[in-house]
């Protein structure tokens, strides 16, 4: 196929897995009957990302019982896979015939690691079956007091109707050797999920495109403050008031000229819709070649040849 159509929805997070599971469902209903083929939700859209950590004080706090009842319920909306919730999922590509990549926060329900929570990407084929499922591989700072850290299972990309499909989560995108694998494996498009699409991930994303020769979706959310959890206080320097968007998404979508198809959407709700030619891919691609710059495949070779090895001292 060589174009298709992409969407990225940008929403307000649910307060609920069960209601971001409707939303979900009904948001990628009206995006197929936009023609759109491929969809795209950011990072950990199920149940929100933990704001409360950047912008609320005692978040670190030992033995808190505010912070421990706000991770109860993280952790009781999260989704485990396999799982309930993840079998909704799988039901909603099925039944409106779309490939859906989704961030989550995953929980580890039986076997080793029972009870770990992950900040999860996954990718779910229009048959309904899982094509693909990446762990963030370090939680960014600190996220680390509520995910554990990943692996490098999911990072490849998958056929899908829609073109080889891969995807990273946030900080792996200033990851170099996260994004080679991806590079090497091959994307037309990349999935890029964030909290919200600010100006150095809109860098990072561009960067990307240009330097992967692919099409970039750069997801971002909405979160007002009113959203965070009711047991935490507020940092006043931080939060002005309840409407107030503390993630204010900046979903895009760019191609591999690092240029943007759509430039971001700020502040509102919206279904960010493209149609991709992906062969786009091959001509800047082939605007490499013939500029003399190596392959990757052929700088990595000349690396392991070429570079000195460090010697060991006698």
């Amino acid at each position: 196929m060589s174009r298709v159509t992409v969407a990225i929805v940008q929403a307000e997070v649910a307060p609920t897995a069960a209601a971001a599971l409707e939303r979900a469902a009904a948001l990628a209903r009206e995006a197929a009957r936009q023609d759109a083929r491929l969809i795209v939700f950011p990072e950990t859209w199920i149940p929100g990302y933990p704001s409360w950590l950047d912008v609320c004080r005692d978040a670190a706090l030992w033995n808190h019982p505010p912070i421990q009842a706000v991770f109860e319920r993280l952790a009781a909306n999260s989704v485990a896979v396999p799982g309930p919730a993840f079998d909704a999922l799988c039901a909603v590509a099925r039944d409106v015939g779309v490939t859906l990549v989704i961030g989550v926060t995953e929980r580890v329900d039986r076997g080793p690691g029972r009870g770990t929570l992950y900040n999860a990407l996954l990718t779910i084929g229009a048959d309904g079956r899982l094509l693909n499922h990446h762990r963030k591989l370090m939680p960014t700072y600190t996220e680390r007091m509520v995910w554990g850290a990943g692996d490098v299972e999911g990072l490849q990309a998958v056929d899908t109707p829609a073109g080889r499909l891969g995807g990273l989560i946030c900080w792996e995108h200033w990851m170099p050797l996260a994004r080679q694998a991806l590079h090497e494996s091959g994307e037309d498009i990349h999935v890029a999920v964030w909290p919200a699409v600010n100006e150095m991930h809109q860098l990072a994303s561009r960067h990307y495109a240009f330097e992967g020769r692919c099409f970039v979706l750069a997801a971002g959310s909405l979160l007002r403050a009113r959203a965070l959890p009711p047991e935490l206080e507020p940092h006043p320097e931080r939060v002005k008031g309840p409407d107030q968007l503390l993630l204010n998404g900046g979903s895009a979508i760019i191609g591999p000229d690092g240029q943007y198809v759509v430039e971001p959407v700020i502040g509102e709700e919206k279904i960010v819709l493209a149609e991709l030619d992906l062969a786009r891919n091959r001509r800047e691609s082939m605007t490499l070649d013939v500029t003399g710059h190596y392959s990757r495949r052929e700088l990595f070779d000349f690396t392991v040849r070429h570079v000195p090895r460090p010697v060991a001292a006698e």
